[in-house]
Formats: structure tokens, C-alpha cells, sequence
């Protein structure tokens, strides 16, 4: 049996600040004809050439599909993950390759896409379906299943221009799922939604799979990935990096970011460090780590060790109210636990502007070995300011925690217990 999508050899260039394209004129045309030679001449001086305005997003990608896979297409940004779920949805043409589609496919690729603003929800459904090749009579079947599972009855004759990220990512995913194309292709917009309502995604899509249709999910949780899909696909600087079972991929890619992560030093410089929202602006400026007895963190510290984090950031007007944040995540984008300078009762509270600096005192790191993720926060009147997702990593190494010779490794925390013989 033919594999549902064939993707062969597919590359994709980019022209960057180039004007679309568009037929030229007889007039261009014949001044083009006129001009070719001198462009051909000019082309081969000496030097021309070397400077480029233009990328490649894929090159030379190659792989198939087979009806009933549920896959993880990751990678970091920039590699190229988008670029290929655009040309399978059919959005935009491969440069050069082939791909071929056996099946109807729905996409939900970025917000907004498929809606006309000045139509309600009510008539973005049904506009959505005919976009997806559904008639009218199929659409009206699954109508009542697509509002209630977006939960957006109260807004449903509201134009969508007037609905929040949310609402549009509720409604669009619940429009692709319950039209029941053959293969659905989700890119990360569903981390714009709430919780419960990306665990109805998720659960939706599992479902698709177990129907023996075809799941293309591209998304930086690697929890998320691994519990939804079989096989993975790593993507690195346009190209196959890695193809595999999902376990397997998501180990290479984890492993590849490690790679190349640079090394750190105990003392890392914040004003300058990737924010996640252009929102943000560098209130936060250095971070300092140290281990139990302040000597300078060296990135690698034993299962229980304890660990001090110095916070040093700029307060613009004299308040009392303001609140560091530390985030620790593992790899797989998990969120582990977070300690906050307001959940201390003992912290002093007192109007401060300017330079200032926060210690956080951890006794014992509860984690069990592996990589992880240290992120910083910084709130000033309970609005978030600042926001650095990935400021530190640091590696827990296996240690005698228990004092037992037992080394523990599974689970995702260590837990303190005592056990008693009655």
C-alpha cells in the first residue's frame, strides 16, 4: 500500500525582502530579453556571487508517511518545522522536491488561519469546512459537536476579529478535528489555549490515531510528544537530522541541544539573554550560582545537594511590591516546581528602587539525575515584566542520597520517607 504522504528530495528557498511574485508585463518582458546577456557578464566577475539574500528553510527532505502514524516532527527554532507543515497543507510550493498527498488533510498551522474577521463563528465553521472540501449537509451534521467541543456557544454569532488567541485556536482546532479529514497537522499554536483545553486537544488527536488516521504534531513539549505519538522526526538546519520511534527522537534532540548548549560559568549576564515575549524588557540582570557552601556553581551538582541562587535586577520606582521567580523544567518542557520570593513568610517586605539583589536558598535539591532547565521570572505589582525561559542548566548527578547504597533514578523527584516494621 502507498504511503498517505510522500515527501521526496523537498527543499525550500526563500527570498529575503523580496516583493511577491507576479507575472510580468510585455514591456518587462522584452526589456528582461534585452538585458540578460549584460546580467550573464556581470554574474561571472570576479567576487560576484559570494553575498546571498536568500535562506534555505529545507534542504533535500525525504521521507513517507503511512497511513496511521501519529508523529512528532521536532526541532529547535528555525529549523525548518513550520516551513514543511506549509508545503504538506499546501499553503506554500517546495523550491525543489516532490510531495504527494493521498488524502484529505486539515491543518491548524498558525491563529487566525481559514477566518474571516468580519464573519461570526457560526459562519467561520462553515467557511472552514467548504475550505476543507466538506459539503454543506456534513457540516450542519457535525455542527453542534464542533461549538460544544470549543466550548464557544455564548460567542458563536460574535465576529471572530473580536475573540482572544484562545478562542480562535479553540475554534479552529475543533473545526479541523470534527471534520474528520484523513491526516490532521497541528502546529505549536496549541500552547496558546488553557490547560484543560490542550488536554481535550490532546485527547482528540489520540483518538484520531487510534481511528487509524494520520497525526502531524509539531510542538516544543517533549512530554506531550512522546505521549501522543509513535515515530519522530528531528529537523535540524533544514534538514533529517534524525527519523525513528518517538523515544529515540526525542533522546537525539535532547541530546543535540545539550551538545549545544554553551558551557556557562557560576555567573551569567541576564540584560542580553533571549526573552520570550517582546513584552519583556531587561529588568533582570545577572544571576550567580553557587553551591551549598558558596562555592561557584560548576553546572553539576549530586541528587540532594543544595543550591543558592543570587538574583540581581533594577527596580525603575520605589516600590514594596515586587517578586523573583525561579522555574525549574526538565528537558522534555515538563514543569517541575517553581520557588517564589512571595511564598517566603519570612521575607522582609520594604520600599526599595534601583539596583537590588534577591538570594534563594535551596536546602536540597529533590530531583532525580538528569539535565534541567532553570528559568527566571521577575513581577512588579503582580504583573509579570521579565521572563527568561532557559537563563541556566545545570546536571544532577547520582548520589548516595538515601545513605543506603541505593541509587535513585526513576520518578521525576526524590522523596523523603521512613519505613517501619510493625
Amino acid at each position: 500500500m502507498a504511503p498517505i504522504i510522500e515527501i521526496a528530495h523537498v527543499s525550500k528557498q526563500f527570498r529575503l525582502g523580496a516583493a511577491p511574485n507576479r507575472e510580468d508585463n510585455f514591456r518587462e518582458l522584452l526589456l528582461g530579453g534585452f538585458r540578460a546577456p549584460w546580467r550573464a557578464l556581470r554574474r561571472k566577475r570576479p567576487g560576484h556571487g559570494k553575498a546571498s539574500n536568500s535562506i534555505w528553510a529545507l534542504r533535500d527532505v525525504s521521507f513517507n508517511i503511512e497511513a496511521g502514524d501519529v508523529i512528532g516532527i521536532i526541532g529547535v527554532n528555525g529549523s525548518g518545522k513550520s516551513t514543511l507543515l506549509k508545503i504538506l497543507s499546501r499553503i506554500t510550493d517546495p523550491t525543489e522536491g516532490l510531495v504527494r498527498i493521498r488524502g484529505r488533510i486539515a491543518s491548524l498551522l498558525e491563529i487566525g488561519t481559514g477566518f474571516h474577521p468580519e464573519l461570526t463563528g457560526r459562519e467561520n465553521i462553515y467557511l472552514n469546512g467548504v475550505m476543507l472540501g466538506m459539503r454543506k449537509a456534513e457540516i450542519r451534521a457535525k455542527f453542534d459537536e464542533i461549538v460544544a467541543f470549543a466550548g464557544l456557544e455564548t460567542f458563536l454569532d460574535t465576529p471572530v476579529k473580536r475573540y482572544s488567541s484562545g478562542m480562535y485556536v479553540r475554534l479552529g482546532f475543533s473545526v479541523a478535528a470534527h471534520l474528520e479529514p484523513e491526516i490532521l497537522v497541528v502546529d505549536e499554536v496549541l500552547a496558546v489555549g488553557d490547560l484543560s483545553f490542550q488536554k481535550k486537544c490532546l485527547g482528540k488527536m489520540s483518538e484520531f490515531g487510534r481511528q487509524g488516521r494520520t497525526v502531524l504534531f509539531v510542538s516544543h513539549q517533549m512530554a506531550a510528544v512522546e505521549n501522543l505519538c509513535h515515530k519522530g522526526v528531528v529537523l535540524t538546519e533544514g534538514r533529517v537530522a534524525f527519523q525513528g520511534e518517538c523515544k529515540a527522537a526525542i533522546d537525539y534532540y535532547i541530546q543535540s541541544i545539550s551538545e549545544a548548549q554553551p558551557k556557562q560559568g557560576h555567573s551569567i549576564d541576564l540584560r542580553n539573554a533571549s526573552r520570550g515575549s517582546s513584552q519583556f524588557r531587561p529588568w533582570l540582570e545577572r544571576l550567580e550560582l553557587y553551591t551549598g557552601d558558596l562555592r561557584p556553581f560548576d553546572r553539576i551538582l549530586p541528587v540532594g545537594a543544595p543550591l543558592v541562587l543570587r538574583i540581581r535586577f533594577r527596580l525603575e520606582k520605589p516600590t514594596t511590591d515586587f517578586e523573583v521567580i525561579v522555574h525549574f523544567r526538565n528537558l522534555l518542557g515538563q514543569s517541575l516546581c517553581v520557588a517564589r520570593s512571595s511564598y517566603d513568610p519570612t521575607r522582609t517586605l520594604e520600599e526599595r528602587s534601583g539596583e537590588q539583589e534577591l538570594v534563594c536558598e535551596i536546602p536540597s535539591l529533590p530531583f532525580v539525575p538528569g539535565e534541567y532547565q532553570i528559568g527566571i521570572g521577575f513581577s512588579v505589582r503582580n504583573q509579570r515584566v521579565d521572563q527568561i525561559d532557559d537563563a541556566a542548566r545545570m546536571t544532577v548527578i547520582e548520589s548516595d542520597y538515601y545513605r543506603t547504597g541505593k541509587i535513585p533514578t526513576a520518578g521525576l523527584f526524590l522523596l523523603e520517607h521512613h519505613w517501619q516494621l510493625v
